[in-house]
């Protein structure tokens, strides 16, 4: 169990850890309970910020959390599930206060949960923090094409129940935690975190993308050698998390490079319209594809699918590639895994996957 809380009116940092936040706490071998926490030494005045633990009660610990939070709406609470699964045994407490508490009783609440999440071989206990339940809870508006003024980013997030975002790189994730508590609206985050992405050699970002002057990217768009020359681009995959480091290093392997660009949604709720939009429109001649590493009756597919047609007005396809349907989350032998996941990436870059079909 992991959880955080970040005071501003009264500074107080407090931090349950687990896993790779064990380094927080540094302890003496030599003298008994003689400790140091490097965070309580970053810069003077600074918030303080402490470090116990917590219990293993998704249930009751989430539902302190919440109210915390309400209660304390300077503060910065994040609350994070052992595995994105673990978060069903509090489930009444992300359909009754979470989705909805705004709603009913017009109080904000600017909690965020932390979900480990992705198809990592792990089994289906450890694999899946059900993005699709939270996505199907969010009130945006499939089939209503907005209108782009100029602070529609911010009318989307102050018009939503909930923020849905898959982060794919640090900077992403550190910008979208300092917009959660700078915005002058409290709305709950709801974070899926690939634990896989914590070590990844490519998951990086440079100190310069999150100096003064840069924000939170709702999609990042392909940057590579196919969005010099998009008229040549025969395929634009779009996706979200994990899954993007796998997709660049199948293109490149297959010399795709110049052929397929592919396009990272880090908010996937509420929808980037805009910015979706114009990726289509600068790729006006490829396919548009889907690719996520859940099963397809999971994952993000029957959310984005309905908001992609929305945008092109049904004129095009959005093909779907990712794992066949399934009862569980995910495998629990490894080398099925393996199966599965070669072939998606197959069809994820064979050009004729979908020639002669209609939808």
């Amino acid at each position: 169990m992991f959880t955080c809380e970040l005071m501003l009116a009264h500074p107080h940092f407090l931090n349950y850890l687990s896993f790779s936040h064990r380094h927080h706490v540094l302890h003496d071998q030599d003298v008994d309970r003689h400790t140091c926490v490097p965070m309580n030494h970053l810069w003077p005045n600074q918030a303080p910020y402490t470090v116990c633990n917590s219990s293993l009660s998704e249930y009751g610990v989430l539902g302190f959390e919440l109210g915390f939070a309400m209660a304390s709406p300077n503060a910065l609470v994040l609350w994070e599930a052992q595995f994105g699964d673990f978060h069903n045994t509090a489930q009444c407490i992300i359909d009754q206060f979470m989705s909805s508490g705004q709603a009913k009783w017009v109080r904000h609440n600017g909690i965020v949960l932390l979900l480990p999440h992705g198809m990592e071989g792990m089994g289906p206990e450890h694999s899946s923090a059900r993005p699709e339940r939270f996505l199907q809870m969010s009130n945006d508006d499939s089939d209503a094409y907005p209108e782009f003024t100029q602070d529609y980013e911010v009318c989307q997030l102050y018009e939503c129940n909930w923020i849905v975002v898959n982060c794919s790189t640090p900077a992403s994730y550190f910008h979208v935690l300092r917009r959660q508590i700078l915005l002058p609206f409290r709305k709950p985050l709801i974070i899926f975190t690939p634990k896989s992405l914590l070590r990844h050699p490519e998951a990086k970002s440079s100190f310069d993308d999150m100096k003064t002057g840069t924000n939170f990217r709702r999609m990042i768009p392909e940057n590579g050698p196919a969005s010099q020359n998009p008229q040549e681009v025969k395929r634009v995959i779009f996706c979200t998390g994990k899954v993007y480091y796998e997709l660049i290093k199948e293109r490149h392997s297959k010399d795709l490079d110049n052929h397929v660009a592919i396009t990272r949604l880090e908010q996937i709720s509420p929808f980037p319209f805009d910015l979706v939009k114009a990726e289509i429109e600068k790729y006006s001649k490829a396919e548009l594809i889907w690719c996520q590493e859940e099963h397809k009756n999971m994952g993000y597919y029957d959310y984005i699918k309905p908001r992609f047609l929305t945008i092109v007005k049904h004129s095009r396809p959005i093909w779907y590639v990712g794992r066949d349907p399934a009862a569980a989350p995910a495998t629990g032998n490894k080398n099925t895994h393996l199966v599965e996941l070669r072939r998606f990436l197959d069809t994820a870059f064979c050009l004729q996957s979908f020639q002669g079909k209609t939808f």
